[in-house]
């Protein structure tokens, strides 16, 4: 094959690609961008700032990181319930509407033994507000790219990564105290 050849009329060429699924994904993001704006005639980027993840300990946190994804259009004031919201995924684990994209993840699975009992418990979930220091702390995890979960959890993926998965304490560190000693030859 060609490498200086246009592929799928133009729209990415392999000459230049950088390496990596990030620079992939960045790369086809730019050309994305660039058809949309010529398409639609306008300019300026299509997403408001990077993309944004965490690892999450799914038995404590992935209930909690679900409600908080599917309540962000109810906290921007798009909508006044998460169903309403079109590109939400509340719609098929709430209501139980059928999307092809999404693949329940077992814990979900696990809520009921079919559709109609696993949205009723769903839906059990958005009677409460979210703890506004969970939200917080969903935030911090996921803007700083840190473990979301107990100290434990954080602990075991802080060593499987090799780097620190919690945030840090700010600041400069503390000088420890003199010890204090007597004279030796007293």
């Amino acid at each position: 094959m060609d490498t200086n050849q246009p592929l799928e009329g133009g729209l990415l060429k392999l000459r230049g690609l950088p390496n990596g699924v990030g620079g992939l994904m960045k790369a086809l993001g730019q050309r994305y961008v660039q058809y949309v704006n010529r398409t639609y005639q306008r300019s300026g980027t299509l997403w408001e700032g990077r993309f944004r993840s965490c690892l999450t300990q799914e038995e404590n946190y992935l209930f909690s990181c679900m409600r908080y994804i599917d309540l962000n259009p109810v906290r921007a004031c798009m909508v006044a319930h998460p169903g309403e919201y079109r590109w939400s995924s509340y719609r098929a684990n709430a209501q139980g509407e059928a999307n092809s994209v999404i693949s329940p993840h077992p814990l979900y699975v696990s809520l009921g033994a079919n559709t109609r009992s696993r949205s009723a418990a769903y839906r059990e979930f958005f009677r409460y507000e979210l703890d506004p220091g969970l939200v917080d702390e969903i935030r911090k995890a996921s803007n700083g790219n840190f473990a979301l979960g107990d100290s434990r959890f954080a602990a075991v993926i802080g060593a499987a990564m090799g780097r620190r998965v919690t945030p840090g304490v700010p600041g400069r560190p503390r000088n420890l105290p003199e010890p204090v000693s007597g004279s030796l030859f007293e």
